[in-house]
Parts: C-alpha cells; structure tokens; sequence
C-alpha cells in the first residue's frame, strides 16, 4: 500500500488525494497501471505533473480498460497534451471498441501532432474583435466576453482556452483602455414584459408537474421523445453508451443485428398478465411505444407470462385494451411462453459454458455479502445437464431443484434462478412444460430474440443492467442496451397488485375498475379521456429521477380536454321546485342550449321549458348573505339560456321548516335589471343517479408507515363516494351511450357509467369544474 501511495504522489497527487484514490480500487488499479506503463516509455523519473494530471482524468474515465494501455501510450509519448485531447481519445476508443485502432484516424481526431502558433491565436482572435469591434465600442466591458471566446476557440479547436482567453483579454484592453468608472456600475437590469397571468400561472404548472424542476415548456411527448433529446443511442451503436459490456463478438452481432433490422428503433412494452394496469404503467406505455412512433420505428405488446400461477385470461385481454385505448397499436404481440423451447434450449447452452448449474438449496434468493455460494456451484456440467434434464421431466417437487446462474448482481443477489419448478398449467402451453423461466433470466434473452434496441424500463431495474448485459454476451447473443427512466407516482393512491386486491376483498371498492382507483380501467370509467392521460405523462416529462405527482395536476390535464370536447348539458343534483305563477300553466316551450357555449358553431340542443322548474337548493338563500350574488327573497336571478329572470314572490316550507318550493313571477332578460348572476335549471328532467368521488385515502401517503401507522386499510376516507339517487339532468343526455362526457353546467365533468339501464342513467363525476365550489 505504502509503495503505491508513493508512485501516486511521484506524478503530483497530494497525499489526501493519492489516499482517497486508494480506496477506489477499480480507479486507483487503472491508474497505477497508466502510471506504470508510462515509465516503460519515460523511464521511473519520466512521469511530471502535467502528464500525471492527463493519466488520472483517464484512468478515472476510461470505461474499457483494454486501452489503457494504449492511451496510456499516447500521454507518455506527449501525443495527449491537453484536456481537450484527452477527451476526444476517449470518445474515439469508445466508438471504435474493435482492434486493431487506426492510428492516422486516431491522430486526426484528437489532434495529436497539431501545433497552435501564438501568432495562430493572435490573428483569430484579431478577426473575432473586428467582427463585434462596432458592438463592442457601444457595450465596451459589458459586452459577453464568452462569445468571443467561443468563436475564437472554434477556428482553433486544439488550442488551450487558458492562452486564448489572455489574448482576449490583452486585444480588448488594447481597444478598449482600462476599465473607466462607468464600466464598473452594476448593468441595469432590463425592464422586464409583463406576462399574461394566465401564462405565469401555466408556466408554474409545468415546472411543478415535472418532477425535476425542469419544466418541458409545452413541448408534446413526440418531441420530447424524438432521439436527440434523449441523448438514445442510434441503432448499432450500442456500444457507445455508458457502461455497455464489448466483447469481442459484440460487432459481428450488431452488424448482423442492423441487417435484420436495418436501423430502425425496435422497443417493447412487456407487462405481466395478472393485473390491471394502473396511471405508472400509462407512462411506460407512452415511453416505449411513444419512442418508437417518434423515430419511425415498431413496438412490441409483449407478454411476461412465465408464472402460470398468477395469470388470468382477463388480464391478458385488458392490458391490449389500455394500450389501444391510450391511442396505440402494437406492432405485434408476443409473449414469452413463444420462446419456451429456445429459452430452454439457451439454458442447456448456458450449462454447457459453465455459466449455470442445478442448486438444491431451498428459498430463490442468495443475497448478501456474508452468505456462502451454494453447495452445488462448482458440480459437474455433465450432472447439470441431467438434472436439468430430469427437472424438464417433472421428476422433482416444486422447491426440490432450481437452475441458478452463475453471477452476482448490483444489489447483492447470488446467482440468481433461471429456472425453477411449478406444477400449474399454463394458459397456452397447458401441461407441456413444469419449469418455467424467471423475469432474470426470461426478459433480456426475449429482448435479444425480438432485435430490441431500446430496452426502456423503470429506474428499480437499473441493478438488473449488469445481469441483462452478463447473460446475453453469456450465450454470445445480440445485446440491446437497458435505459431506465423515472418511475411515475402518484399520492392518496395505492397501486401495487396485492393492495388493490385486498381493497376488493375488503369491500372498500367495488372491483379493479372502481373510479376511485388509479387503474387505467377505473380511470377510463371514470371519464378520464386517454388523450387527458397521454398529455399528463407529457408534462410530467421523460425524466430519470423518480417523481410523486399530485393527482389534481391529472384532473388539470382531464379538464383542459374535456372543456374543448365535452358537451354541455344542465343537472340539479339537489333539486328545488320552482312554480313561475304569472305563465300559463300550459305553457311548454323548447330553449336551445349550446353544446359549447364559447363556440357555439359545434352545434346545440334543445330543452324543455314549462312553468316549473327545478334548480339547485344552493342557489336559493331565505336570508340574505353579504356577497352572496344567487337568488333571495329580495334579489332576482337569471335562468341560464332561457332569457328570464325570476323574482321570489312565496316561499313555501314543509312542517319542519325545510324550503320545499318557491313561487315566482319572471320577466324577460331584455326588459329586466340585469341580474347578478344565472343559474342553471331543469324542467320535465331525466331522474338520473349521480356518483361524486373525493380522494379514496386521507393521507398524501397511504404506504409510509410514518404517515400512517395503521397501515394503508385504516386510512380509508369515509367520504370517497357520495351517491345521489335522485338528481335532475335535462333530456339532452336520454341517447347517450356508456362512456360518453358531459360538462354539467356549473357542477362538473361526468359521465355515462355502464351500469346505467334504460329506466335508469347512471353518471360518474370525472372532475370538478375549476371554479372553487366554494364560491358564493
């Protein structure tokens, strides 16, 4: 140790930092080897400070340490001088992972024998000056110095920035004299436009809906998804993105791979079938088969169905519905159980190369620093194979025998199962097969199979790359790369499987499709229009770091669209009966209503009006409130599109004292005071049942233990769905089919339930409207 730590310092490390590089010991094993090598080339004292400084940012860069040697090479023979060099080297071996490396291209890109004359950087930096001389003389040193930097280092790309930036310096003191007084008062700050509140309020929104703090800035999710964005590798190169495995058969498969597929962006979406889907699933949707659509590529619907035990048909016919529903159309859909027999047949291959064993140990899991490797590691090939073989056979119990591999993966599990035993029939394999591949083992092998290029999944499997990478180069098959992208979650919601299930059985709802889920059917039921749920995925944007969403900023994306699409129609969820005494009794006439009152080109519909009418018990008071603007016995109001305003002449109660009908005279809007407000009404009305929903869980975190120590059961809010049985809604909706929304004037977003029956329309609340209900 004490003999490393000197020929750390030998090249300039201070003592500290040769102490800390130490206990990394992929870094400080890369570094020492650099500095070795070099004094192969400079002898022991031939290594200064300056080419000490160049091989620790190398040996703490370099990915594939099959070139240190090479760069390590390039620095001591003063080819590498300089921080610009180094960085081209590495992004030069990195994209040219095969030998032998041409050394003329190698040279080119990295400038390797350019020599920048210092009267060079005195000419180039003499015509940037002159090319801003006039803006210059105006601004003198307020002017950004950074833009004649940058154009000066662009015509002399290997030149140090240090030499130019004194040259800079020194013309523009020449030009422009010392800096004078003036030049030394703070710059004003500009007088900034006044932004539309509205615009403010909608910027706010982005930047608080994209977890990160970096607001998307309205951009779709096509935009966003489009590769350079992303910073994706293209099809191929997958050997360019950081901490891809090479081997030396990696090029041969790529190029066989870009034959097959000829370059063009293959994903996947690959839920397992015993679930419904939930809002975090409608993000990997729109990411996998959004990043396709966006670069002209496919996307595959794939089933994981590798656990017969869990699977239902249903769930299988749901998941396809969702992704359609979302606005998506499958390439093709596969399943897993299609690669029964090659998966088994890689798993003897896997045997074979001495990758993989049979283990008898009982439990799946090997994880932990201080747990021995399994007893059955280091058995025969030959054994292997039969007892693989006899597993196949169904010739031990479920538990008896698992097939392990032999590697350890990020977070400390041991060879994890390939293989293991279950005795269930499968729902398209039946009884043919008793073992069945894990998700480990199964997942990337089929992403290989299908030519993935983009294997894009949730940030939890990132300490599964190493093991996705490990197996296929294991088998020397094609290697997708892994990206991850941040999980999106959402509050006062649960969606994990076992919870939901339990929320079911526990009566608290009703099934997976309860509108106070988050599953995508509930939200479908619910009235949540997909384009709503495709345009909040957008928002809250691609990003890596895991982000907690309000569930309001959802319901802000359902409203934006359903004010553009649903029609409008009047409901009296609390009804008043309402006598106009000075119209004949008779009296029926048809009011038009438009369907959207701020573009009533998109057409209108008719509604009854009689003498009696009903309108929300809200909107009367018997005793005048201060700023209380709706209908009292001293102050009239309008009835919404009929062009009458109404006055309370009598107010009749029942023998509690309850207001169960008022009579009133109207007179028409034209000829009238105009009224403070109008109202919204009914007559000869549907009786229709009306579901409000309200946040399912009280807490913002159901599942965290500290917030709620009762668990997620206990936190239930008793106030999560209100039935009214006998709400008012005009004769509009009578044709209207399951699913189809409304905007239920100054009450909110509905729609049509499918339990709704011809004697009876039942009518799910989406979402409020955005006017605070509180308002008087």
């Amino acid at each position: 140790m004490a003999e490393i730590l000197t020929l750390f310092t030998s090249i300039g490390l201070s003592e500290q930092k040769a102490k800390e590089t130490l206990k990394n010991e992929a870094l400080s094993s890369a570094l020492k080897e650099g500095i070795i090598q070099a004094q192969r080339v400079n002898g022991a004292n031939g290594v200064d400070k300056a080419m000490g400084t160049l091989l620790y940012s190398m040996a703490s860069r370099l990915k594939d340490n099959k070139r240190l040697v090479f760069l390590s090479d390039c620095i001591a023979q003063r080819k590498i001088c300089t921080e610009l060099q180094l960085a081209a080297a590495l992004d030069f071996v990195k994209s040219h992972p095969e030998d032998p490396i041409s050394q003329k291209e190698f040279d080119e890109a990295c400038g390797v024998g350019v020599v920048i004359t210092p009267e060079q950087i005195e000419d180039a930096v003499e015509s940037v000056i002159k090319k801003h001389k006039e803006q210059l003389l105006t601004e003198r040193y307020r002017f950004n110095m950074g833009l004649l930097m940058g154009e000066a280092r662009s015509a002399l790309k290997w030149a140090e920035g240090k030499v130019i930036k004194n040259e800079v310096d020194v013309q523009v003191l020449h030009l422009l004299g010392p800096k004078t007084e003036a030049d030394l008062e703070k710059k004003p700050k500009a007088q900034k436009a006044k932004v539309a509140e509205n615009d403010v309020k909608a910027k706010k929104e982005e930047v608080s809906l994209n977890g990160d703090g970096n607001f998307v800035e309205g951009r779709s999710l096509m935009e966003q998804l489009r590769g350079e964005a992303l910073k994706f590798h293209k099809a191929g190169e997958n050997y360019k993105t950081e901490g891809y495995v090479v081997t030396p058969k990696t090029m041969d498969l790529l190029r066989k791979h870009i034959e097959f597929t000829g370059g063009q962006i293959r994903t996947r979406f690959p839920p397992e079938p015993n679930g419904i889907l939930h809002i975090g699933h409608a993000k990997a949707i729109n990411f996998n088969f959004g990043y396709a659509k966006a670069n002209n590529g496919i996307c595959y619907l794939r089933y994981d169905d590798t656990n017969p035990e869990k699977e239902e048909e249903k769930y299988f016919t749901a998941i396809k519905d969702m992704v359609e529903w979302l606005g998506y159309t499958p390439y093709d859909v596969t399943h897993a159980s299609d690669n029964f027999q090659k998966l088994y047949d890689l798993a003897v291959d896997l045997i074979r190369r001495g990758h993989a064993y049979v283990c008898h140990q009982k439990g799946e899991e090997l994880k932990g620093h201080n747990v021995p490797p399994s007893p059955w590691r280091d058995r025969p090939i030959e054994e292997s194979l039969v007892l693989f073989e006899r597993m196949k056979k169904g010739m031990f119990a479920e538990g008896e025998a698992t097939l392990r591999m032999k590697m350890v993966m990020e977070d400390g599990k041991m060879d994890p199962v390939a293989y293991r035993i279950k005795y269930t029939p499968h729902h398209r394999t039946g009884d043919e097969w008793c073992i069945y591949p894990t998700y480990d083992y199964t997942h990337c092998l089929c992403d290989s199979i299908e030519n993935i290029t983009h294997s894009l999944c949730t940030k939890e499997f990132q300490a599964r790359r190493s093991s996705y990478y490990w197996l296929c180069n294991a088998l020397d098959l094609y290697c997708p790369v892994q990206w991850e992208y941040g999980r999106l979650n959402l509050t006062y919601t649960v969606v994990s499987k076992r919870k939901i299930i339990k929320l079911v059985e526990t009566g608290v709802v009703r099934d997976w499709d309860d509108p106070r889920l988050f599953t995508l059917t509930a939200l479908r039921r619910r009235g949540f229009p997909p384009e709503a749920i495709n345009n909040f995925c957008a928002r809250v944007g691609v990003t890596v770091s895991q982000t907690t969403t309000e569930p309001h900023l959802l319901e802000s994306c359902v409203r934006d669209v359903l004010n553009d699409t649903a029609p409008r129609a009047m409901a009296v969820l609390e009804p008043l009966k309402v006598t106009i005494t000075n119209l004949p009794k008779d009296t029926k006439m048809d009011v038009r209503v438009p369907d959207f009152p701020a573009n009533e080109s998109k057409g209108a519909h008719t509604v009854p009006f009689t003498c009696t009418v009903f309108i929300e018990q809200s909107d009367f008071r018997e005793v005048m409130e201060k700023g209380y603007k709706r209908l009292t016995p001293e102050q009239p109001v309008g009835l919404r599109h009929a062009g009458y305003v109404i006055s309370v002449q009598k107010v009749i109660k029942d023998s509690q004292g309850k207001v169960v009908e008022l009579e009133v005279t109207c007179c028409s809007s034209e000829t009238a005071e105009k009224p403070k407000a109008f109202i919204h009404w009914v007559s000869q009305p549907l009786v229709c049942e009306v579901r409000l929903y309200e946040r399912l869980f009280l807490h913002k975190h159901p599942e965290d233990p500290s917030e709620v120590p009762g668990g997620f059961l206990s936190d239930i809010n008793p106030n999560s769905l209100q039935v009214i049985s006998s709400a008012l809604v005009d004769t509009s909706v009578k044709g209207a089919k399951v699913l189809d929304k409304f905007q239920f004037e100054r009450v909110g977003y509905f729609s049509l339930d499918p339990d709704s029956s011809a004697d009876k329309l039942v009518f799910n609340r989406t979402v409020t409207l955005k006017e605070d209900p509180g308002k008087i």
